[in-house]
């Protein structure tokens, strides 16, 4: 099929070139002109394991191609994905100013019968404002669906094309053709395309991410009160894992979750919640809970030092919200940087593909240093603080690390090291959820 995606963020560069992958021709469009161009010449913008070799290919192939011009993308277009951002809003709401914007301008574009696929996460709802901006001045037929994403960063090619289910949200057996056509070979049983009406569809990915997000605050919670009784959390999650109705996944207690989705995607409900007039009680658990708990490794810090932390230097490893990814939005360790620099400690930085994007967020900063490698960034510090658990950083030599370090002190804040191995070691090692190991800090 002729498919075009608007928007070449994380989701629309993965969805391109993963359907172009798949045999379709895909022209992805973008209004940032330098993006383009890098693009163009084969360059991945993103970083996401598997996605430069894929898109390399399909960009030799001619099966994709990347544009600034909208009008030449929608001349052969049957499909088009919107992937554009909805950012939270100073309120909590999802901003839907881009995804609008794009669909006031494709009424007259419309050559033939098109399926237009809201492919961003937006609010319930949305897909019908989406159409009343494209029917004042369409040129041709249309039908406008849903289809929610569901890729983990550090996962997406593998997601997209080995998916554990489709949500397609559709009122036309016509646009639910279309869309069968489009993903038919992603699926290897009926049962992995999920059809519904539009709004479920748009609902059901708030659902998944709440739910998700859910999980992972609960067992924060429960990380808490294992640390003021004595328990230690991951024998509590290796307890409640093989239990079916829980599963083994997003029981890992560590600094909170952040990224791209789930701390809006729990914002913009809890917001349409509240202007539905239901007091959504669990979803504002989960956020007061996440962002507490985005402290807390701050708080075992500062209370370590006496709650002074007066000329302290310490070296961070990780600043992604979560390895495989060079994502930092709502990533715990911008916090956690800027608490230490107001504090009155140092800090130096290091991450295998993020530093760049902390580099721009922070700016020239006073306090603030960057590590060409892991090691490096030890020299001099008072503590070692684990904020991403990226691999490279699982299987240290702790004889070599204890060394580079000015007191053998680990905070801890993913649970990456065994307990016995950091005592055997003699590191003072405190983390989340577990016994501290008081060692010879």
């Amino acid at each position: 099929m002729n498919i075009t995606v608007v928007g070449t963020g994380y989701v629309g560069l993965v969805t391109g070139t993963c359907l172009a992958h798949a045999g379709h021709d895909v022209t992805c469009v973008d209004i940032d002109v330098a993006k383009v161009a890098r693009m163009q010449a084969g360059e991945v913008p993103i970083y996401e394991p598997g996605l430069e070799e894929v898109f390399q290919d399909v960009l030799t192939a001619k099966r994709l191609t990347v544009t600034t011009s909208l009008a030449d993308a929608m001349k052969t277009a049957e499909v088009v994905f919107l992937a554009l951002p909805t950012p939270e809003g100073a309120d909590g709401s999802a901003d839907l100013s881009a995804v609008l914007a794009v669909s006031s301008q494709l009424g007259p574009l419309l050559h033939r019968y098109t399926v237009i696929v809201d492919k961003s996460t937006v609010p319930v709802g949305t897909s019908e404002q989406v159409k009343a901006q494209i029917a004042t001045n369409a040129a041709a037929e249309f039908d406008v669906v849903s289809n929610p994403e569901f890729l983990r960063e550090g996962y997406a090619v593998q997601d997209f094309m080995h998916p554990d289910r489709i949500v397609i949200g559709a009122d036309t057996d016509r646009a639910k053709a279309v869309m069968h056509q489009v993903y038919e070979s992603f699926t290897e049983t009926p049962e992995q395309m999920v059809m519904m009406d539009i709004r479920s569809a748009e609902m059901t990915k708030y659902a998944a991410n709440s739910f998700l997000a859910m999980k992972v605050s609960f067992m924060n919670e429960i990380a808490n009160l294992c640390e003021l009784l004595g328990a230690n959390v991951d024998a509590v999650r290796l307890g409640i894992g093989p239990d079916t109705r829980i599963g083994k996944r997003f029981l890992f207690a560590g600094i909170g979750y952040g990224g791209s989705c789930f701390p809006k995607d729990v914002q913009a409900l809890h917001y349409t919640a509240e202007q539905s007039g239901y007091d959504f009680k669990l979803l504002k658990g989960i956020i007061e809970v996440n962002v507490a708990q985005k402290k807390r490794l701050v708080q075992k810090i500062s209370a370590y030092y006496d709650d002074n932390l007066t000329g302290k230097h310490f070296a961070i490893w990780g600043l992604a919200f979560k390895p495989d990814t060079d994502d930092i939005r709502e990533a715990p360790a911008l916090g956690l940087i800027e608490a230490l620099l107001e504090a009155g400690a140092t800090v130096t930085a290091y991450d295998p593909e993020a530093m760049k994007n902390v580099q721009k967020y922070f700016g020239e900063r006073t306090g603030l240093s960057y590590a060409e490698n892991a090691h490096d960034a030890l020299k001099d510090a008072d503590a070692l603080v684990v904020i991403t658990e990226w691999a490279e950083f699982r299987a240290p030599d702790f004889a070599k690390l204890k060394a580079a370090l000015k007191a053998p002190v680990i905070f801890d804040g993913r649970n990456v090291y065994k307990l016995d191995d950091l005592k055997q070691a003699g590191f003072h090692y405190s983390s989340i959820g577990r016994p501290v190991i008081e060692g010879n800090g």
